[in-house]
């Protein structure tokens, strides 16, 4: 070999010893990643300065001791650091993430990746292991989850509470107008507005008393006064307190009860409010004419109660949460169908506090629904409730004759206000949806009209919009009429063209200064 050579080979060697050395000063130096070295046995070999940093021992301390100290110690002993071993020797490396123990005895979430090491002849010499600790990442994962938790909990509180005010305002527009309608009349000839009182308090005391369960569940405080009853006689009251949607949807109801009495010990007002609210529930996603069964069976155990429809069913991606609360299916800004979402998860915990279950079956959208209702049976007789009674009464006039358009699609309610704005010597018009309160307006060329917003089909906005264009309704007051009264629900009615905005129950004497305006 020549001196040239020679002097060639010593500053190759020069350099692997500088490049060696380089390379430890660099995972040495490393802070971010704990990099340490494991003999073929998992002793800790080597150990840098990221190692110290992350998980609290100096080298002196830890080199020479298993890798296992590094492990909860339920993964010790279920093994988990001899499999990692000879998964990274059996296929050259092996990825792990999940906690981890210092020195201290805390715990943080590690990532970690464990590589076999083989000389030039393809024998295992050890393992190299880099720990990187991933806590702070886990943690702004954690309070990201629990802030978008928290903004969609603050957003549903705020759906359902302008869904509880539409809800709610919906029955009291009619009656407020009944109601103004029986003193200006001084109480007589007001049997049709006594009618419509007495509907839309039923429908709103069901609203309430959903309510009111809701929050005596969730408190645990429904207490509930057994007796022993006929469940026929429960099923009776709820068929009662049903009657009038059915009645209005012309639903036929079949009835099918067997001769015996079939005995249960329930909280009579209690079972009669489930059987309600399943029965209300039957009329509501029942189209008109269709059909209702109610059919009562007992054995010696048990007393099952099933409450059939011909209606929209339920979808199949409803159904595992069906009795959660606030399960509604998708609704439109119209919700004709209405509801807070809590009457199924009411029933369902009130069976389930009387030792029975409450069930939902249904072959999908369009195909019907069973509700099913099974509970203990009794043996003593029980006497039956006495159902309660309901006894059965010159308007002065606008300084000037309106022509009023009138655009809901609650009955009531447009009958009442037709009947209030009539007995001032008002032109009243009225139609219950948006294409026939257009066709109407175009006929009628209305001095004011009263929108409701959550119409089927054609909503109040797009009415209005349509309005706007026409000849009759381009200049004319438009009133939007709403449930919702937030001012967001008002800022959006004033930026779609309307002119004024009335929450449900309209301020009648509002209603009047506008109406006094609206032809000058």
């Amino acid at each position: 070999m020549t001196e040239h050579e020679k002097r060639g080979e010593r500053d190759l060697r020069d350099e692997l010893r500088d490049s060696e050395k380089h390379f430890r000063l660099l995972v040495d130096s490393v802070e971010d990643y704990a990099i340490f070295m494991l003999d073929t046995g998992g002793r800790v070999a080597s150990w840098n300065s990221g190692a110290q940093r992350i998980k609290g021992y100096s080298a002196g301390e830890i080199v020479g001791k298993h890798f296992s100290v590094f492990y909860p110690r339920e993964d010790v002993e279920a093994g988990k650091c001899e499999r990692e071993l000879e998964v990274a020797s059996r296929e050259g490396r092996v990825e792990d993430e999940g906690p981890r123990v210092r020195k201290d005895g805390t715990t943080f979430w590690a990532s970690v990746v464990i590589t076999a090491l083989r000389d030039g002849e393809g024998r295992l010499i050890g393992f190299g292991k880099v720990t990187r600790d991933l806590t702070a990442r886990v943690q702004a994962e954690q309070e990201r989850l629990r802030l978008a938790q928290a903004e969609a909990g603050d957003r549903r509180k705020e759906e359902l509470l302008a869904i509880m005010g539409h809800e709610l305002r919906n029955p009291l527009a009619p009656m407020v107008t009944a109601m103004h309608l029986i003193k200006l009349r001084r109480g007589n000839d007001c049997a049709r507005e006594i009618g419509v009182v007495e509907r839309q308090l039923g429908h709103m005391l069901r609203l309430l008393d959903d309510l009111l369960d809701l929050s005596r569940m969730l408190r645990e405080k429904v207490k509930l006064t057994r007796r022993v009853i006929d469940v026929g006689l429960v099923l009776a009251d709820a068929v009662q307190g049903a009657a009038a949607l059915m009645e209005g949807k012309q639903h036929r109801l079949q009835l099918d009860l067997p001769p015996a009495p079939l005995f249960v010990e329930v909280d009579a007002d209690r079972m009669t409010q489930v059987f309600s609210n399943l029965l209300n529930n039957a009329a509501k996603y029942t189209d008109p004419l269709g059909l209702i069964r109610v059919r009562a069976t007992g054995d010696d155990e048990q007393v099952v109660v099933a409450i059939e429809d011909t209606g929209i069913g339920i979808d199949p991606g409803l159904m595992p949460r069906l009795f959660q609360l606030f399960t509604q299916g998708e609704q439109g800004l119209d919700r004709q169908l209405g509801g807070l979402g809590i009457g199924l998860a009411v029933a369902h915990r009130l069976v389930d506090q009387h030792g029975g279950t409450l069930t939902a079956e249904s072959e999908g959208v369009g195909k019907g629904s069973r509700f099913t209702v099974q509970l203990p049976r009794a043996d003593a007789p029980a006497l039956a409730a006495e159902p309660l009674e309901h006894p059965p009464a010159p308007m002065r006039r606008a300084a000037a004759s309106r022509r009023v358009l009138l655009v809901d699609d609650n009955e009531d309610s447009n009958e009442m206000m037709r009947e209030y704005l009539e007995g001032f010597g008002h032109d009243v018009r009225v139609a219950h949806d948006g294409q026939s309160g257009l066709e109407l307006a175009r006929e009628f060329a209305p001095d004011i009209a009263l929108l409701d917003l959550g119409l089927p089909g054609m909503d109040g906005f797009e009415l209005a919009r349509r309005l706007r264009l026409t000849p009759q309704g381009a200049t004319i007051p438009l009133v939007a009429v709403s449930g919702y009264a937030r001012d967001v629900d008002r800022q959006k009615a004033m930026k779609a063209g309307f002119s004024e905005h009335f929450a449900k129950p309209i301020e009648l004497s509002r209603l009047e200064d506008l109406l006094e305006r609206a032809g000058r």
